[in-house]
């Protein structure tokens, strides 16, 4: 029956072909038939198409719509006002012209009366004039939009003289700007420029809400690649006092740091006199950073200042505290002074007249600085006093030395042999080759190391490097091991070590915190000393300073925040010149460095005497004594710069921090 139907309306069967061979075309035809029809649209949707297509013509259709609309709304208000109107005139020619005018003034069309070329020539001028002011008004706020968007966007020049820049985003920024706003030593207007290649709004929210609250120093972020020569100018870097080059926080874009710096190079020129401060992470790209600097820029090396560092509290724990009270602007650093009275003085003379601040080298007018000088060095002509002070207003020169009880001064005793110490080293990154090669160099001989690092072939490729090259003077022994899991640390009882040294892995994207781990095997270390009840110095480098607040702590821990005290050693650099060489001796083995030593050796304990006193037992034996820390006071009792003629009374495990020869 279907396919009688079928052939009724000469149709042709799916699959089935014509005489001809093919469905030919009887079947197309009658299949068209067969289609239900289209549903027929509603007045309604014809009319919002036709709208809707009219829109799309353009300007003068928009317009025609909105002056059509106006009207239809305007018009048949006029015309009942003019009708409800007491006053209005009682002819229709009249009121309609009422209407007009009311119409007129409501749109700005003149609303004149009179004869129709009359009527045509003020609505002429008045579109005229609604033209001009429309176009006038568009002008001025597509201008406004596009500064206010330009600004937004951070790509607006700043044209400013004496300001500071900082090029790059890394760890280091909320330090580095807070310290620069902190360092403001004046009371005039201050500007910080940042230029880095990320977005403007994103920049601002990603500083500290101590940066916002600036008061006369204002800092502008402007969005760009400091690499490139064009984009750098937006900062204005020939006229800025100083600038600062972070490091990235991969080492493998230290060459973008690089390419930075010839920019910054060409921009500045020969002649320039700009103070250019800059870090990298790589030590493969220190020549090459600074060859492209030039000899006014200062080029730091990030791993080597973090590995000295770690190595430096690992040897006399306590000593985090005074880098952190040296590096930052909130308490006591390192200022120079010029006076006229210094030529001719000697340096024993000179540290004698300073009651409020701490002498401790002489700043040459070449750069260099002799730190620690002897007592009987004179002063040339341009050299300035290089001093511990609060500030660079707080030193001045007195006329009298402060007195000081000399029989309280002490003779220490002979030094003895140190003896050999176990060092555990929990955790491996790029920076563990550097410290396990200082600490070979620093520890008593016959000194031994233990490496607890996780179970990968590259890590343990690089302790056995390191234990061959280190062969000679330190022993170092691999355990395999996760530092973050307890059974490794009890396996290895850290209390039983002289010092532990805990490091985090690299940071790397997608990887999560590395202080997560470290702040793991914290917990650990610090269970094993409260069972045992021993307490052991533990040494750790963080990379977060905000990980540090929360980290489990004892008395005798060090926490080195890496990123924080580079930011801080740029900051203080940007500021002084001098202080290149004064934290590049301090930092060294050699030479005059930072320690910790009992007061014992200095005055006699268990009585009271002044800080005056401890300063001039130091030097007749050398060194300058710049603070102590009292082993009763909280918080670590760590105290620099204190009052010389202040008299407190000196217990038998205090120290006295001191800048000696000596590694």
């Amino acid at each position: 029956m279907r396919k009688e139907r079928r052939k009724e309306r000469n149709e042709v069967v799916p699959g089935q072909r014509n005489a001809a061979g093919g469905a030919g075309p009887d079947r197309i035809a009658d299949t068209t038939t067969t289609r239900p029809p289209y549903p027929t649209p509603s007045a309604e949707a014809r009319l919002r198409y036709w709208f809707d297509t009219t829109l799309t013509r353009g300007i003068p259709a928009l317009c025609g719509w909105l002056a059509l609309g106006c009207l239809a709304l305007v018009v048949p208000v006029s015309a009942l006002l003019v009708w409800t109107d007491q006053r209005a005139p009682a002819s229709l020619g009249a009121r309609i012209a009422a209407v007009w005018r009311s119409t007129g003034q409501t749109m700005r069309l003149g609303g004149e009366v009179g004869p129709p070329l009359r009527v045509v020539l003020s609505v002429l001028l008045a579109l005229i004039a609604l033209l001009y002011v429309s176009t006038l008004v568009s002008l001025i706020t597509t201008g406004l939009t596009d500064r206010l968007m330009a600004l937004d966007r951070g790509r607006a020049a700043i044209l400013e003289r004496g300001h500071t820049v900082v090029l790059g985003w890394s760890e280091q920024i909320p330090t580095v700007v807070s310290e620069l706003v902190a360092a403001r030593t004046d009371r005039r207007r201050r500007v910080i420029a940042v230029l880095a290649d990320k977005d403007k709004s994103a920049m601002e929210e990603g500083l500290p809400d101590t940066v916002r609250a600036t008061g006369r120093t204002r800092v502008l972020c402007r969005t760009g690649r400091p690499a490139d020569p064009a984009v750098l100018a937006r900062v204005s870097p020939a006229t800025a006092d100083c600038v600062l080059v972070l490091p990235r926080d991969d080492p493998r874009d230290d060459a973008e740091t690089v390419k930075t710096l010839l920019s910054l190079s060409a921009a500045l020129g020969e002649d320039r006199r700009v103070r250019v401060v800059a870090a990298v992470r790589d030590d493969r790209h220190l020549a090459a950073a600074r060859l492209a600097g030039g000899p006014r820029t200062t080029v730091l090396d990030v791993d080597d200042i973090s590995a000295r560092l770690v190595v430096d509290c690992a040897r006399q724990p306590g000593l985090s505290l005074v880098h952190q009270e040296l590096l930052d602007f909130a308490g006591h650093e390192f200022h120079t002074l010029r006076d006229p009275r210094l030529p001719g003085l000697t340096f024993e003379e000179a540290a004698g007249a300073c009651p409020e601040s701490i002498a401790v080298g002489i700043a040459h007018d070449d750069g260099t600085v002799t730190l620690n000088p002897p007592p009987a060095a004179r002063f040339r002509q341009d050299d300035s006093l290089l001093v511990i002070a609060r500030d660079e207003h707080s030193t001045r020169l007195s006329d009298l030395p402060v007195p000081h009880d000399p029989r309280a001064l002490t003779h220490a005793p002979p030094p003895a042999p140190a003896p050999a110490e176990r060092v555990l080293l929990l955790g491996w990154n790029r920076r563990a080759p550097r410290i396990v090669d200082q600490l070979s160099r620093r520890t008593p001989p016959g000194s031994t190391l233990d490496v607890a690092a996780r179970p990968r072939a590259a890590t343990a490729a690089a302790v056995r490097s390191a234990a061959e090259a280190l062969a000679p003077r330190m022993p170092v022994r691999h355990h395999p091991g996760d530092p973050a899991l307890r059974s490794t640390t009890d396996a290895l009882d850290p209390t039983g070590y002289d010092v532990v040294i805990v490091l985090g892995p690299d940071p790397r994207p997608g990887r999560g915190d590395p202080d997560d781990r470290t702040l793991l095997t914290l917990l650990h270390l610090r269970a094993a000393e409260e069972e045992s009840g021993r307490r052991v110095p533990v040494v750790t480098e963080m990379a977060d300073d905000r990980n540090r607040l929360i980290a489990p702590r004892a008395p005798g821990c060090d926490f080195v925040v890496s990123g924080r005290l580079v930011g801080l050693l740029m900051t203080q650099i940007s500021q002084n010149p001098h202080l290149t060489a004064v934290f590049e001796e301090l930092l060294s083995p050699g030479g005059n460095t930072l320690h910790l030593r009992p007061a014992a050796h200095y005055v006699t304990t268990g009585r009271t005497t002044s800080f005056a006193a401890v300063a001039a037992s130091a030097a007749r034996r050398g060194e300058c004594a710049i603070g102590y820390r009292s082993a009763t006071a909280p918080d670590h009792g760590m105290r620099l710069n204190p009052p010389k003629a202040r008299v407190r009374y000196w217990h038998a495990r205090d120290q006295v921090v001191l800048i000696a020869p000596g590694g």
